[in-house]
């Protein structure tokens, strides 16, 4: 059973220890991310001069967006993955569809080339028989 992990981890120049399920490589992960956001709005003017209020919920709605916007973007790639899975099943299809007809037109080839060789040499034994049986009737005359 997975049990339960903490881990301290500096956000917005405080310490908070974290618990869950993930590693701490993980928190810290989560942690840094939050940080690059907070240090991209700190670097805005304005947002230095807007309430506490007002910067946790603008810096709420980016994550959300920067959520949704990767959420979409999944799907997005998901969507295209199924598209190509379905290309390679096809494609496979065809491949086998061809392999066997190919099998078969080499069957059919083999058995061509059989009958062939039967039919020159029928051809090369009456050609032998007529020329015996012409030769016979002009050595007859």
């Amino acid at each position: 059973m997975v049990s339960e992990k903490s881990a301290k981890v500096l956000i917005g120049g405080k310490v908070y220890t974290l618990s869950g399920y993930e590693e701490e490589e993980y928190l810290q992960k989560v942690a840094n991310y939050i940080n690059s956001k907070l240090d991209e709005f700190n670097s805005i003017d304005d947002y230095k001069r807007i309430s506490a209020d007002l910067k946790a919920t603008l810096l709420e709605l980016n994550i959300a967006d920067d959520y949704f916007k990767a959420k979409t973007q999944v799907e997005s790639l998901e969507s295209d993955l199924d598209i190509r899975d379905k290309e390679i099943y096809n494609l496979k299809h065809d491949l086998i569809s061809a392999q066997l007809k190919t099998e078969t037109l080499e069957e059919t080839i083999t058995k061509l080339e059989r009958e062939n060789k039967e039919l020159l040499l029928h051809k090369t034994k009456l050609e032998a028989s007529l020329e015996d049986a012409l030769l016979g009737s002009i050595s007859d005359e």
